[in-house]
């Protein structure tokens, strides 16, 4: 329909219409405005139509069409990162696997080899190599060792059009770290070490160190350092410092520099961790000789023995002889050596030693049964160098037979009235201080022979108290005091006399005791108990009575001093008036009662403002009031004449009610006759708050009026 006479006119829509395509409206060719990029957008949906220039009409219904962008080689391939980092163990094998690398290319892998990539390394032969077509890199020498060289880096290519001429290419770092294995031994740099360690150094203390080199790391290279053999084998130890991984040479056994100056040791390394593939490489161990040096110190004295035990009889005299302790100097020259007590152990000054000869001995008597051991220390000192040791001496005090047996427990024993002869009343035991070899043994005896009880030696150490007759009575004889002799059976024999109170009790039938007192007997043959009772439930009630008779005393009121009702201090006198509310505290003034004289014309309201004044006022009362004059001297005459009239001041006030006030009468019955007397026009004035009251009051006004 296009008869190209210019009527024609052709419209683009759709993707990118008028930003990317353009349409020629006459002729209808359409034209790209800028470079167009596949990788952005590979298809575009446009449609087109032609309408008349001069209507707007259709000429014909619209064409859709597709426009796909041909792909070209215009993105190079990238890796998704510009290094990256891998490991593989040393020692491994040829094509032991890396790492795997991968790039990408945004051109069209359907169109053509633009997207078709090749990898190939640039840098890190010929120790790693890559797959071509994976991007796998793997080892390409073997046996590769860590200690020689333990970082790589290996650069891969990655290049599109199947790695042929022209074809665009991106490359990536690949750093690469040999990871540790234990195929290296340890070794000792030296072959012999030499030490030395003064003879006074303690068990436990360091020698010195050594320590082997291992190429390996981490555990590889942990080591173990042990003792195989040598004469000083038995003398010192060795362990290995797990951080430094040194071997710690240390004192076993005290050394002394008089008996033995050099020791030799063979030490021995091992590896911890041995990796079983690489044994080929060892033996993983290694050998140095260490020698030893004791040098000599000037040493203190020492004691032939570690301790010292003595044993001495109790009351031995002062000065007796209890040991003797001794030292020697170690050194090859022999000083004097001086002997004294700590007295900090000896704070009781017990003991003294010769300070020459090391005997020490008493310096009072010793007491078992106060101390049976005794814990000294002894000093030893050289007088030159004034070095010193000091070693525990142990004196036990041996027990002597110094001290009598006496009761066990103190004994409350009775016998009652009704016992019978023969009869049990008591069984006695003894103790003794003492400590003999055997044993303790016994014998109880009276000290002279009893008509009342006699005793009987059980023969283990406890005897029997029995009665020699009955009948006993408390009235006679309350109590009876029974003198015992207890004697030991050691060398020399100790005895002693303890005395038995044996008090007479009133017993039931069975031989319980009821009471043992002589109170309660004379008690008992006097009164009865429900005399008692009685007694002592009077005397309650007669102290009841004097306490409350002593209370109503005490409550009962004093007669005032003053009686009179007129007294103004005892009255109130309360006026109920009505005022003008809450804020009406001026309405009325009762002082105007009080004081005739005084007339406050001139008070005005504190609720209001009132722009008048009441429109009369009352006149005042007669001054002269003859009547209130006499009334007052009257009563002053009373008063002082009057004995019980207080010492104080008394103020009494007397004022008119009625006519004879300032305020007349408060009564309404003598109030003006009619209402017409008075004028309200001051209400309207007073405020709000009597507007009713006016207008009720106004009005009736106007009323009458009219």
């Amino acid at each position: 329909m296009d008869t190209e006479d210019g009527s024609v006119k052709y419209v683009l829509t759709g993707d990118g219409a008028g930003t990317i395509f353009e349409i020629d409206e006459n002729s209808g060719d359409i034209h790209a405005t800028r470079r167009l990029d596949r990788e952005e957008k590979a298809l575009y949906t446009l449609s087109a139509k032609a309408v008349n220039k001069t209507s707007g009409q259709d000429l014909e219904r619209a064409s859709e069409f597709i426009i796909k962008i041909h792909d070209i080689n215009d993105n190079e391939p990238k890796f998704s990162k510009d290094t990256y980092v891998a490991s593989v163990s040393e020692m491994s094998n040829v094509g032991a696997f890396v790492m795997r690398v991968t790039a990408t290319d945004a051109d069209d892998e359907a169109y053509g080899n633009s997207a078709k990539l090749v990898y190939s390394i640039l840098q890190g032969q010929p120790y790693f190599s890559v797959e071509p077509e994976t991007g796998v890199i793997r080892t390409a020498l073997p046996n590769m060792i860590r200690e020689n060289r333990e970082h790589y880096q290996v650069v891969i290519q990655a290049k599109d059009m199947a790695g042929q001429m022209g074809g665009l290419s991106g490359t990536t770092t690949v750093n690469i770290t040999l990871l540790d294995v234990n195929n290296s031994p340890p070794r000792f740099p030296h072959s012999t070490y030499h030490l030395s360690t003064p003879e006074s150094a303690g068990i436990g203390s360091s020698v010195g160190r050594i320590k082997a080199y291992d190429a390996d790391v981490g555990q590889n290279a942990e080591m173990w350092y042990s003792i195989l053999d040598g004469d000083g084998q038995e003398v010192f130890n060795i362990i290995t410092d797990s951080t430094s991984q040194e071997g710690v040479i240390t004192v076993k056994k005290q050394l002394d520099y008089e008996s033995k100056r050099l020791y030799s040791l063979r030490v021995q390394v091992t590896n911890t961790h041995i990796d079983r593939r690489f044994e080929q490489l060892g033996p993983f161990s290694d050998t140095a000789t260490v020698r030893i040096t004791v040098t000599d110190v000037d040493e203190p004295p020492v004691f032939i023995r570690a301790m010292y035990i003595f044993e001495v009889d109790e009351d031995t005299p002062a000065g007796s002889s209890v040991g003797t302790v001794s030292a020697r100097d170690p050194d090859t020259v022999n000083h004097l050596i001086k002997y004294t007590i700590d007295r900090h152990t000896d704070l009781e000054r017990l003991f003294n030693i010769d300070s020459n000869n090391g005997t020490i001995s008493t310096l009072q008597a010793l007491d078992r049964e106060a101390s049976k051991w005794h814990n000294i220390s002894v000093l030893a000192t050289e007088l030159s160098t004034a070095l010193q040791t000091r070693v525990p001496v142990f004196i036990k005090v041996r027990d002597v037979n110094d001290n009598a047996p006496e009761f066990a427990m103190y004994y409350e024993t009775f016998v009652c009235e009704n016992v019978k002869a023969g009869q049990l009343i008591q069984t006695i035991s003894a103790v003794d201080t003492d400590e003999p070899l055997v044993g303790h043994k016994f014998v109880f005896s009276l000290s002279t022979i009893n008509p009342n009880f006699t005793i009987f030696d059980n023969e283990d150490n406890t005897a029997r108290i029995l009665t020699r007759r009955g009948g006993f009575n408390r009235r006679e004889m309350s109590s009876y005091l029974l003198p015992v002799v207890i004697s030991d059976n050691d060398y020399p024999i100790q005895s002693s006399t303890s005395t038995l109170t044996v008090r007479v009790c009133a017993c039931d039938s069975r031989g319980n005791v009821q009471t043992c007192n002589t109170e309660a007997l004379l008690l008992s043959a006097g009164l009865s108990t429900g005399a008692l009772v009685a007694i002592l439930l009077c005397i309650l009630i007669l102290l009841m009575i004097v306490v409350l008779f002593a209370a109503l005393r005490r409550q009962k009121k004093k007669e005032p001093l003053i009686i009179s009702k007129e007294d103004v201090r005892d009255n109130v006198v309360s006026y109920n008036d009505e005022g003008g509310g809450e804020e009406d505290t001026q309405a009325f003034d009762i002082g105007t009662l009080r004081n005739p004289e005084v007339i406050d014309t001139n008070k005005l309201r504190r609720d209001i403002m009132p722009e008048m004044l009441f429109p009369f006022r009352r006149t005042s009362p007669i001054k002269d009031n003859t009547d209130v004059r006499d009334f007052i001297n009257g009563r002053l005459q009373e008063n002082d004449s009057d004995p019980t009239a207080p010492p104080y001041d008394s103020l009494a006030t007397y004022a008119y009610e009625g006519n004879g006030s300032l305020a007349e009468s408060l009564s309404s019955l003598e109030s003006a006759a009619t209402e017409g007397d008075q004028e309200f026009e001051y209400l309207s004035h007073w405020g709000p708050q009597f507007k009713k009251l006016a207008d009720m009051y106004i009005g009736q006004e106007s009323q009458r009026e009219t």
